[in-house]
């Protein structure tokens, strides 16, 4: 029986004009159930977001374990490189050639703005605009919403 199906069941139990319970014991199996349900997503919650938690620690691991190997490839790239002085090395299983390109090298500390391009990000101070409209202040494109978080504990 769904919760939906369970609180129609309830509404039953209930006489209509006066509010008096007319089926005690059916009333009362009918919230032991409806209390067993609520319980139970309770905890599918609390189950979801500990897999969640444990999968975020497992992606910042593989990302650690992912940034470490691009840093070694990159290292052993320069490395290799210096040992073949630059000239084409081949066997069975691998072919090493190298190409020519250009690329500008900068020191932004001294290069002269004319040669950058701004980029501008604007991002809303929550905590700021909260304090302004808590002291009074109207904000266009902004406003406090009250809402009920559910605590899972």
């Amino acid at each position: 029986m769904t919760l939906y199906e369970i609180d129609a069941e309830i509404s039953s139990c209930l006489d209509d004009e006066t509010g008096e319970i007319i089926d005690f014991d059916k009333l009362s199996m009918l919230m032991i159930e409806r209390s067993r349900k609520l319980e139970g997503v309770a905890l599918w919650i609390k189950n979801l977001e500990s897999n969640a938690t444990a999968i975020r620690a497992e992606r910042d691991t593989l990302d650690k374990r992912m940034k470490s190997a691009e840093n070694k490839a990159k290292s052993l790239r320069v490395w290799l490189s210096n040992a073949l002085s630059c000239q084409p090395f081949e066997t069975a299983r691998v072919q090493i050639t190298f190409r020519k390109s250009v690329s500008a090298e900068v020191n932004t500390d001294i290069l002269p703005k004319k040669w950058c391009t701004e980029k501008i990000t604007y991002i809303p101070d929550k905590m700021k605009i909260k304090k302004a409209i808590l002291a009074g202040e109207k904000i266009e494109g902004a406003e406090l919403v009250e809402k009920q978080n559910i605590q899972i504990k």
